[in-house]
């Protein structure tokens, strides 16, 4: 496959513009669905009535729709009641939408994991719930759960790529837009391609790292 290396470098300042964007839209959406998933998942273990219910639904709705339909919502349909968002704000709230929902389900499931015994021995010892999950629940529960979170941060950044559907200028947004133009498919691609792994792979590398510290520390066995 012979590429026009040329074309390629020509066009490199769009895709170091693109990822630049693709950056901040992640890591604001990665952010909001963090906290987000914190939240949510503190009111699902602590069973708190009529939240726990509306946390249920927003999962629910949040993790059977694409995130395509639900920036499409944001983006069209709000300026509908009133509410108008730029397409970058639109973007961040859909990560964070999308992601919530995910980060909860993570963070629930290490939060479920820490053995009562230890929580009744906190108690025991005259700790108040809050200092109780602070200090004895969360940390374990985080640990527990980092796989699932650094996976989601991975799965959110890749999500990333249909925020060109609302029009803002990402890595496929430049790419789709330069095949369109120049019909320079190959040359366009690997450059997709090569920006997504630089984006990825250290992400990727540093979960890993976490993962083994924290099990050669004795947690998430």
């Amino acid at each position: 496959m012979g590429l026009d290396f040329g074309f390629m470098m020509e066009y490199l300042p769009w895709y170091v513009d693109a990822a630049r964007l693709t950056v901040k839209i992640a890591f604001w959406g990665i952010l909001i669905a963090l906290a987000t998933g914190v939240v949510c998942s503190m009111v699902l273990y602590y069973k708190i009535p009529v939240l726990c219910q509306a946390v249920s639904v927003y999962i629910e709705i949040s993790r059977n729709t694409p995130l395509l339909v639900q920036l499409f919502f944001l983006y069209f349909g709000l300026p509908k009641l009133g509410i108008i968002w730029s397409a970058e704000i639109c973007a961040i709230a859909g990560l964070g939408f999308l992601g919530g929902s995910y980060m909860a389900e993570s963070l629930r499931s290490g939060l479920g994991s820490v053995e009562k015994t230890q929580i009744e021995a906190a108690a025991g010892l005259g700790m108040n719930p809050c200092l109780i999950m602070r200090e004895v629940i969360f940390p374990q529960a985080l640990a527990v759960s980092i796989p699932g979170v650094c996976a989601n941060v991975i799965f959110l950044i890749k999500e990333t790529s249909v925020v060109s559907g609302i029009a803002l200028e990402d890595l496929m947004y430049v790419t789709k837009d330069l095949i369109g133009l120049y019909y320079e498919t190959n040359e366009a691609l690997v450059m997709l391609v090569l920006f997504y792994l630089i984006l990825l792979l250290p992400v990727s590398i540093a979960a890993g790292l976490m993962e083994r510290r924290l099990k050669y520390a004795g947690f998430g066995d």
